[in-house]
């Protein structure tokens, strides 16, 4: 009975060690491929969120100050005598 147990608590220990081999590798494979993938997205030049915005914003007040002159012109060209 006693040869039994012994065989029981190897076979459990067995198994915990395998366990945690296969957590390790699962780790280290779900490492890797963060890497990668931040190295393939940093070699295609993505923007982040807040540059986007960044852009966004500019782009947004150019075009109200480029709707603000064209007013300002065609307030000036009908003012000119002969517009």
């Amino acid at each position: 009975m006693q040869s039994r147990n012994k065989f029981f608590d190897d076979m459990s220990q067995l198994m915990t060690n395998a366990m945690g081999v296969a957590q390790g590798a699962k780790d280290e494979a779900e490492t890797a491929m963060k890497g990668w993938v931040d190295r393939w997205l940093a070699d295609r030049d993505f923007v982040t969120r807040d540059e986007f915005e960044a852009v966004r914003g500019m782009a947004q007040k150019a075009r109200e100050e480029n709707e603000a002159l064209k007013a300002r012109l065609d307030a000036l060209e009908k003012s000119k005598p002969g517009g």
